[in-house]
Formats: structure tokens, C-alpha cells, sequence
């Protein structure tokens, strides 16, 4: 394995990592969102969405071992962004008849973000991206020891 290759593997985690901080910022931004969309005339709140990702390279450990080991060919590493999925629970009734999105009964359907949940998400989030600078960093001073040895 190319010493290089953690600087891809730790780019594309760092990637994926902001693109998740950046969905979780949507759904905060949009907790009270009850007009997010119009289906058959009418308003629809807004639904929560989460970031899937997957490895880039989808073998089983031991044939990963075994072409790092084996081959000098660099095999895509790392992980990517496979979809932005709607989160599909239910959306959380809340009565309030003077709210203009009040159905009949007086309820307002608010959208099935959790403030709490998002939170854990976004410090997971981050502290996955912190983890992936640090790691690029180790990668960066092991390369920069082995030129100055050559000194």
C-alpha cells in the first residue's frame, strides 16, 4: 500500500463528513418548516433527511489484506456518498387551531425532526471529520520524516 493513498482515503471521509454536518444544518434550519412542499394542493412540513454512505472498495477484509499486500496497483479507498434519504417516521401532530396550517381538528403536522438527534449527529459528524484531519496530518509528518531522512 502507497503511503499516499491515506491522503485519499482521509479526503474522502473528510468529504462525506461535511456533506453530512451540512444535512444536518438543513434539517436544524428547517425543525419548524411546515410548508417545505405542495402534494396534490396541499402543504406538506418539511422531512427530516440523512446521508447513507458506503466503502469504496466493497471487499471482504481478507481480500483487501491481500491485494494491499500483493499488489502495488492502487484499489480505490475510502468512503462515498451513495444517497440523501428522507427519513420516513411520521411527522408530529401539534395542536394549534390559530396556526394557518391547522386542519379541521386544529392540529398542525410538524416536521419529524429531533433537535436532540441532530445535535448527536453533528458532534459525531464532527468529531469524524476532526479524526480524518488528524489522521491526514500523522500521514503528512510520516511522509515529511521519510524525505528528511534522505538529508
Amino acid at each position: 500500500m502507497n503511503i499516499s493513498n491515506s491522503f485519499s482515503i482521509s479526503a474522502s471521509a473528510l468529504t462525506a463528513q461535511r456533506l453530512r454536518m451540512d444535512v444536518v444544518s438543513s434539517n436544524i434550519a428547517n425543525a419548524e418548516t411546515t410548508r417545505a412542499a405542495v402534494v396534490d394542493g396541499k402543504a406538506v412540513p418539511y422531512r427530516r433527511k440523512v446521508v447513507v454512505m458506503s466503502p469504496l472498495n466493497t471487499g471482504s477484509f481478507s481480500e483487501t489484506l491481500n491485494q494491499a499486500i500483493g499488489s502495488s496497483q492502487t484499489s480505490s479507498r475510502g468512503v462515498k456518498v451513495t444517497a440523501i434519504k428522507e427519513d420516513a417516521s411520521d411527522f408530529k401532530p401539534v395542536y394549534n387551531p390559530t396556526h394557518p396550517d391547522a386542519d379541521s381538528e386544529g392540529y398542525v403536522y410538524m416536521p419529524n425532526v429531533d433537535i436532540l438527534k441532530e445535535m448527536v449527529d453533528v458532534i459525531s459528524a464532527s468529531r469524524s471529520y476532526e479524526a480524518n484531519v488528524t489522521a491526514l496530518n500523522a500521514s503528512k509528518a510520516m511522509i515529511t520524516k521519510a524525505l528528511q531522512i534522505g538529508k
